[in-house]
């Protein structure tokens, strides 16, 4: 009986050291693949507090396109951080005048795919105007000049970075991100370098602000503005004006001209922006302009457009007077294409793990992504937190989207890094 009993607790001791080495090996499996990836979330939720921190000082700095002061105070903030992390840091002069330089920062990894996240610092307001409307949050909404086009998209894109570098993830060929100084015009000092950039990336990914409730932006249409130049000649408004040739009062019938294109809607739109004529009351004005701001889903509707304000020019109202038409290039159309949409697809998928669901759409605000298209580069667009109300004082950022986000960009930057998408264009 006892030399029985001794031979089951031999056995019941086998058999607990054997499920002790499994639970051990299991264990030391499981850590030997635990994946850094499994932190982002928690980083990104304790991250919030500084990202708001700098999205707010940076929101607190004018900088419209062309503030050289301003962009450059925004410029040495971001690079200090970017330094912080290990970056190459290169600042690239702008390709026209009375632009700040654009900065370049660049990360080296172990891996195979070159990512390119490109924001931009510029906006579309005035010097001045933060001091009459400063970074303000009410509810679950930060309110600021740029505050989500695109001065939260940039700071997502750093915090991505930093959770990447402090998480120890590598598994990237190279990480360049682009923080220009013109996009608010069309990027006319950043054309050049964004098309070197590209030549040297398998992705792009675009900073700007998600549409509301919580979409991805997969199109968008292209834009252009035109010139509409008129000369006259100036005469005495009361004692001659005869002899005047009213350049202002010509410049209205070629305005009138635009009722041919609807102002708004899901196609083309053509919209008067600004309009400048006469110095005096007293003067009959030699001289008038006017930008047109024309948005279209096809690059050959841009032409389409001004073959009819060029035709409208022929024919003045006003004797005397003529006008010439011009054309300023902006960003061609982001069509909807298999690899954008497969982007998105990967990133519904990565949302999806943190039990949120994300739309994809699109709008007539034209971004750098479209370059990417044109040079055979997938692109995905509209990865900044949620914002609304654009280039107005109304605009917004909604708050509790920048975890959010910021967890979206990082994984996808990780899941890129170490799985490419499969792509369709042509380079």
């Amino acid at each position: 009986m006892k030399k029985g009993w001794d031979q089951m607790k031999k056995l019941y001791c086998v058999a607990n050291f054997a499920v002790l080495a499994v639970l051990l090996l299991g264990a030391e499996t499981a850590a030997a693949s635990a994946d850094p990836e499994d932190g982002v979330l928690k980083a990104a939720q304790a991250a919030k507090s500084e990202q708001l921190k700098l999205i707010e000082t940076i929101v607190n700095i004018d900088s419209g396109t062309g503030d050289v002061t301003g962009g450059r105070k925004i410029a040495n903030i971001l690079a200090q951080q970017l330094k912080s992390l290990g970056a190459n840091l290169e600042r690239v002069p702008a390709e026209k005048p009375g632009l700040p330089e654009n900065l370049v920062a660049t990360f080296e990894g172990a891996g195979k795919t070159r990512i390119l996240m490109i924001g931009h610092i510029d906006t579309v307001f005035e010097p001045g105007t933060v001091r009459r409307w400063p970074y303000s949050v009410e509810g679950n909404r930060a309110h600021g000049p740029g505050v989500a086009d695109e001065k939260g998209g940039v700071v997502e894109g750093l915090y991505a970075l930093k959770l990447i570098h402090d998480l120890g993830f590598r598994d990237f060929s190279r990480i360049t991100f682009l923080m220009e100084t013109s996009e608010e015009r069309g990027s006319p000092g950043t054309r050049e370098l964004i098309k070197r950039l590209l030549r040297d990336a398998d992705v792009e990914l675009n900073l700007e602000p998600g549409d509301p409730p919580d979409a991805l932006t997969v199109w968008r249409k292209g834009s252009a503005t035109f010139h509409i130049d008129v000369k006259g000649k100036a005469a005495h408004a009361g004692v001659n004006p005869q002899d005047g040739q009213n350049a202002a009062l010509e410049l209205v019938h070629q305005i009138a001209g635009l009722k041919a294109f609807p102002q708004s809607g899901p196609g083309i739109t053509v919209n008067l922006t600004v309009l400048r004529a006469g110095e005096r009351n007293n003067i009959i004005p030699d001289a008038a302009a006017a930008l047109v701001n024309a948005r279209v889903l096809k690059t050959a509707d841009v032409d389409r457009i001004e073959n009819v304000l060029k035709a409208n020019a022929q024919h003045v109202v006003v004797p005397g007077t003529s006008v010439s038409v011009t054309r300023e290039p902006a960003f061609p159309p982001l069509t909807r294409n298999a690899d954008t949409d497969a982007l998105a697809a990967r990133a519904k998928e990565i949302y999806a793990r943190i039990g949120k669901q994300i739309a994809t759409g699109g709008n007539g605000g034209a971004s750098q992504s479209a370059l990417a298209l044109e040079a055979g580069v997938p692109a995905l667009d509209g990865l900044g937190p949620v914002g609304g109300s654009f280039h107005s004082d109304r605009e917004y950022l909604e708050l509790e989207s920048v975890t959010s986000r910021l967890y979206l960009l990082t994984k996808l930057i990780m899941s890129l890094g170490r799985d490419p998408i499969e792509r369709t264009s042509a380079r």
